[in-house]
C-alpha cells in the first residue's frame, strides 16, 4: 500500500500471535513487555520480535520495552481489526455452527451477517441471531448488506458451487474449509484451513523423531480411495 512498509506474509502471521500474548499479558496486570519476553512466549528470536514490530512503527524504548496496550491498538490495526468485517458462512453443519456461535468472530470485529446451507430441514433456523438461507439468495443478500469473508464448511462436492456464488455477489476474500482445491479469479485472496494437511505434518515431524530415536515404528497400508469400514 502506498505510503506503508510492505510487511512479509510471515510477519503477518505471527502478529496474531504477539497480539494473544499481549492480551494474556494486560490481563495479567503486566503493561510494558520487552522483545525477549515477547520472544519467549511466541517461540521466536527477539530480534526477529524487534524486526517484526519494526514494520508497524517506531514506539518502542531502548531499555523500557514496549506498551503493551499501544501495542495491541497498532497491530489491530495493521491487521484491519479497526473496522467490522461482515462474514458469511456457507455450511451450517457441526463446524458452520461453532463458527457462526464463536465468541472469538465478534472479539475480533467479524460479524456474521450471513449463514447459508441447501438443506431444505436447516433454511430458516436460526443461528443465534441469524437466520439460515438458500446459498441462491445470496445475491439478494450482499445487495441488502455488503459482505467482505466468505467463509465455506460445506462437504467437498459443494464447495466449488459455493465459492462461484460467492464471487458473483462481489466477495473477494474467500476462507475455505471444505477439502478441496477451488478454482478462483487471479485478484481473489483464497486461503485454506485443513486440519487433516495439519496433522499429516505433526504426523511427518513425529515420524522422524521416532526415526532418530530409534524406535521401530510397525507399517501400516493405507487403502487409498477406500474409506473407513468400506468393503474391499
Amino acid at each position: 500500500m502506498s505510503g506503508r512498509r510492505r510487511i512479509p506474509e510471515a510477519t503477518v502471521a505471527r502478529l496474531p500471535v504477539y497480539q494473544r500474548i499481549l492480551e494474556e499479558l494486560l490481563r495479567s496486570g503486566t503493561t510494558t513487555v520487552s522483545s525477549e519476553l515477547l520472544a519467549s512466549a511466541a517461540q521466536v528470536n527477539a530480534a526477529k520480535v524487534r524486526k517484526d514490530l519494526s514494520l508497524l512503527g517506531s514506539f518502542g524504548t531502548r531499555g523500557a520495552g514496549y506498551d503493551a496496550a499501544f501495542l495491541i491498538e497498532q497491530i489491530d490495526r495493521r491487521l484491519g481489526l479497526d473496522r467490522i468485517w461482515p462474514v458469511v458462512i456457507a455450511g451450517i453443519g457441526n463446524l458452520g455452527r461453532a463458527l457462526a456461535r464463536s465468541h472469538g468472530f465478534a472479539a475480533r470485529n467479524f460479524r456474521v451477517a450471513a449463514l447459508l446451507d441447501s438443506d431444505p430441514a436447516i433454511i430458516g433456523e436460526r443461528v443465534d441471531d441469524v437466520v439460515v438461507r438458500h446459498p441462491d439468495d445470496l445475491p439478494l443478500i450482499a445487495e441488502e448488506a455488503p459482505l467482505a469473508i466468505g467463509v465455506i464448511t460445506t462437504p467437498a462436492s459443494a464447495a466449488q458451487r459455493v465459492a462461484d456464488l460467492m464471487l458473483g455477489a462481489g466477495l473477494r476474500s474467500i476462507l475455505n474449509f471444505a477439502p478441496r482445491v477451488l478454482e478462483v479469479p487471479q485478484g481473489v485472496l483464497l486461503r485454506y484451513v485443513d486440519l487433516s494437511i495439519e496433522l499429516q505434518v505433526m504426523s511427518f515431524y513425529l515420524s522422524r523423531q521416532a526415526e532418530e530415536a530409534g524406535e521401530d515404528l510397525m507399517p501400516v497400508i493405507r487403502s487409498i480411495g477406500l474409506s473407513p469400514g468400506s468393503p474391499e
